[in-house]
């Protein structure tokens, strides 16, 4: 099952960067954006992620959480997070499963973000995201959705 607007998002569960068992469905009642990227500590990728970061709280205001993915293992996550202060969490994908069931791993992860709804249903793909803008992007989907 490949993911694809307008169907259920595929389920998946991953470890989070604390080891701790993360399924989607978990998330039933909220807004999900699910961002996969391709690698911690990179510069596009730290971009990114501090972008979302500093708009956590709009995201929040729209009932919304932020969960990034990448094939990095939890070790990464960790530091990745503890060294930019991210206040969400990074799944590890390191089988790349979550990413082909999403069509974005292609020798590696194509930086995409998809937009969950409260139902599990998928309602936004933006797929070979530049990091410039995304974020206001995403948020402007959603606030018109909402």
């Amino acid at each position: 099952m490949r993911a694809e607007a307008g169907k259920q998002a595929p389920d998946f569960t991953l470890q989070n960067q604390d080891g701790e068992q993360v399924s989607l469905s978990d998330y039933k009642g909220q807004n999900v954006v699910l961002y996969f990227y391709p690698k911690d500590m990179t510069p596009g990728c730290t971009n990114e992620a501090c972008d979302f970061r500093d708009n956590k709280g709009k995201f929040s205001d729209l009932d919304a959480v932020i969960i990034g993915i990448s094939p990095d293992p939890i070790e990464s996550h960790q530091k990745f997070i503890d060294k930019h202060d991210l206040p969400f969490m990074l799944l590890a994908d390191v089988d790349h499963k979550t990413a082909e069931d999403y069509g974005v791993w292609n020798d590696g992860i194509e930086r995409s973000t998809f937009i969950i709804d409260k139902e599990g249903k998928l309602q936004k793909e933006f797929r070979k995201v530049k990091v410039e803008g995304h974020v206001e992007e995403a948020l402007k989907y959603l606030r018109e959705a909402s």
